[in-house]
Parts: C-alpha cells; structure tokens; sequence
C-alpha cells in the first residue's frame, strides 16, 4: 500500500453487474482510482452511469461483482470507516435535530450523555443550535441537509461519501452550504468524495475531478483543479478552470449525445 492513501482507499477494477429480466446489465465496468487522505474529489457524468452504486460499493451498502476496494491504514479515526449523505437527507421524522444528529453514536454504543454532547458541538458547528429540539419538518429544506452533514461528520467517519446532497437546493442556500462544507472539511480532515450533475460545483469544490461515461460506467478522465482556496464561481473565468470546465462538459456532452443516439 502506498504511503498517499494510508488514510484514504484505492478501487481496484471495479466490477458491478445487476441481473434484469433482461439479462444482466454493468452498473460500473473497470472503474480504478485512489483516493487520498483529506483529499476532496468529485465525480461528474450523465445520470444513469453508476455514480450513486459506486458510492454504495465504497461504503460497503453493496459488494462488487469483481475488483476489490483497499483501504487504509485506520490510525487516528475512532469512529466509522465511512458515512453517506444523499441528496434526501434521511432524517427521522419523529427524532428533534439533536437526535438524529446523536443517532449514529447511539449505534456505535457511545453513552448517552456522550452523544448529547458531541452531537450539540456539532449542531452548533452548523448553526443549528437554537433548533436542537425542534423537529425535521419544521426546518427548511437547507437546514435539514446541515443536519445530515452533522449527523455524518459527528461519528467521525474517515471517509465522507456524498451523493448530490445540494441537488435540491436554491442558489444561495446551495452557495452558503458548499463554503461550510469546505470549512468542517477543513477543520475535520476527511477525505471524501463527492458525487454532482453541476461542473461548477465540482471545480468550485474538488481537488480533482473524476468523469464517468454513461451506462456502463467507467473513468474518462481525471482533472486535479490547482487553484487555490477559497474558490467562488467568479473564477470561473480563470483560464485555468475555463479550460477544465471546457473539457470536462465536451466529454459530458459526447456521452450524453452518445446515450440518446445523436450525431456529434
């Protein structure tokens, strides 16, 4: 095992075969890449090409048909190998927000008193303290997705495995959500990967980008984006993420023409 990952993993040939009534279909097809410790990557491609069933193989929700996934060294993480914020946050309804936030603990067997107190630092971390007992749908749609992003990093995951979880969300509410993102993931040094529709929001927040072709999935490319933090959308204009973005949305357009069979 390299010494770049030892905290972060690798996926080895990746293989995921679903069997349909008719015949198997490849979700993912020889799908390599590493991901290191406290790196942000994210990973783009048209819908349907397996982003969502390689986050699950990663976090171990499903098991590849082939290929293996290696992970590192666990030194300096208590908590889980890895947690998963989706786009539907997944909060309990009949739970207050310090609850669902404390849930994850409760699971791992932390005491009580324990639990309350880590989920509080956490919830206060994201602004919610004033609502650590109010319940899920008295909070706007923004605010409950701070609560699912709490709810991963206060189990003190190594790996944060996140599947659209602004897709929902207005411009600014997204805008405000991505900076604090970036702050807790800053402050708590976990590698994770981040899967998005949105090309911006990829070099507004990744290290590198990943793009996937359509069905079956496979890596196209891989863009490390060398721009310093923080970002905001107004260096898009930067001639070197004009490039990036103009490459990665010429791949994007051929897979898409390429799965709804148009010329180029």
């Amino acid at each position: 095992m390299t010494e770049g990952y030892q905290n972060g993993f690798e996926c080895q040939c990746l293989n995921k075969q679903y069997e349909t009534r008719s015949g198997p279909i490849f979700a993912i097809e020889d799908v390599s890449f590493i991901v290191r410790h406290c790196e942000f990557v994210c990973i783009v491609g048209p819908s349907g090409c397996g982003k969502t069933t390689l986050l699950k193989l990663i976090a171990g929700l499903v098991q590849p048909t082939s290929g293996r996934i290696v992970f590192g060294r666990e030194a300096g993480s208590s908590g889980l190998r890895s947690a998963l914020v989706f786009q539907e946050h997944g909060l309990f309804p009949w739970m207050t927000v310090l609850d669902n936030v404390a849930f994850g603990l409760e699971m791992l067997g932390v005491d009580r008193r324990e639990r309350i107190k880590r989920a509080g630092a956490f919830i206060e971390t994201v602004g919610l303290t004033s609502f650590s007992h109010n319940y899920p749908a008295e909070l706007s749609v923004g605010m409950r997705q701070r609560v699912g992003i709490a709810r991963a990093f206060v189990a003190d995951p190594r790996i944060l495995l996140m599947d659209e979880p602004f897709g929902s969300l207005d411009a600014q509410t997204r805008a405000v959500l991505q900076h604090e993102l970036l702050r807790i993931w800053r402050e708590h040094q976990k590698s994770v990967v981040f899967v998005t529709h949105d090309v911006e929001e990829a070099l507004l927040l990744g290290d590198r980008v990943i793009v996937m072709s359509g069905r079956p999935g496979r890596i196209l490319e891989q863009f490390p984006v060398i721009v310093s933090r923080p970002r905001d959308r107004m260096e898009g204009n930067d001639s070197e993420l004009k490039e990036i973005r103009w490459k990665i949305w010429t791949l994007l357009e051929q897979e898409v023409r390429k799965g709804l069979a148009m010329p180029y």
